[in-house]
């Protein structure tokens, strides 16, 4: 195995991902709601720059030399505020699986700053992003069954959006799927995608595999899903991101 493919991390550092981040970032932070129970159960922490710069601008300065240590530190930062905040709900932080290269070595960082904040570690979810560029199936897999032995739970982000399709599923076991905006887009007028959400409620049912489902941005549509059996839902309909804030929900939005 070469030095590009294989844990850096000896005595407790890491020659790849201790070293600070050469540009500022911080994260804003969008409720995922439950319908059903009329509560915020997650918090999704957003990598966002220090005066509100969007994630692409942020994104594109991460080069391939320092994917590493940006996916360390944005988990760092994520549970660092997520605790000066004072969340009380779930907290879920996007990663890269190519920039996993041992699970159990790349998340001593990660429990290290969960330690010093006391923040518990049961309350870490991890998102996984980019599924189109990880090319080792069973490396994916292998880190989120590590992490659910760790006591993490994960999700599969943007499910249906052309990249993280149903194969997907023969490889992985997520805790939840989240279903991308394309599939929510309109659902209450569009026959053809209530169908299709229909078989994802009943395929989640037989997998044990939780639904969210994203980007809902009307009444309507939000509506429509928890109809369908999607009470757990993330959108601009309930709240922005909100930079190094948490936004309360309008009792309306349940209604």
């Amino acid at each position: 195995m070469s030095a590009q493919h294989h844990c850096a991390r000896v005595n407790g550092h890491c020659n790849r991902c201790d070293s600070p981040v050469p540009f500022a970032f911080t994260m804003a932070f969008q409720p995922i709601v439950n319908v059903s129970q009329r509560q915020v159960v997650y918090y999704e922490a957003l990598v966002r720059g220090p005066n509100g710069e969007t994630a692409f601008s942020i994104l594109g300065q991460v080069t391939d030399e320092l994917m590493y240590r940006f996916d360390q530190a944005c988990r760092i930062k994520a549970i660092e505020l997520a605790s000066a905040l004072g969340m009380r709900e779930r907290l879920s932080i996007n990663f890269l699986p190519n920039a996993v290269y041992e699970p159990q070595a790349c998340i001593q960082a990660t429990l290290e700053a969960a330690h010093r904040v006391g923040w518990p570690t049961e309350r870490l979810n991890f998102e996984i992003t980019e599924t189109e560029r990880v090319k080792d199936r069973m490396h994916m897999r292998g880190i989120i069954e590590s992490y659910r032995e760790m006591g993490f739970t994960t999700s599969l982000d943007d499910f249906g959006n052309g990249y993280a399709n149903l194969d997907l599923l023969t490889d992985l076991r997520p805790d939840t799927l989240k279903i991308d905006r394309d599939l929510v887009m309109e659902c209450d007028r569009d026959k053809r995608r209530q169908a299709i959400l229909r078989s994802l409620v009943a395929l989640a049912d037989t997998l044990g595999t939780q639904l969210i489902a994203e980007g809902v941005e009307t009444r309507e549509e939000s509506r429509c899903l928890l109809t369908l059996g999607i009470p757990m839902q993330q959108g601009y309909y309930f709240s922005y991101p909100n930079l190094e804030a948490l936004a309360e929900i309008d009792d309306a939005k349940y209604d």
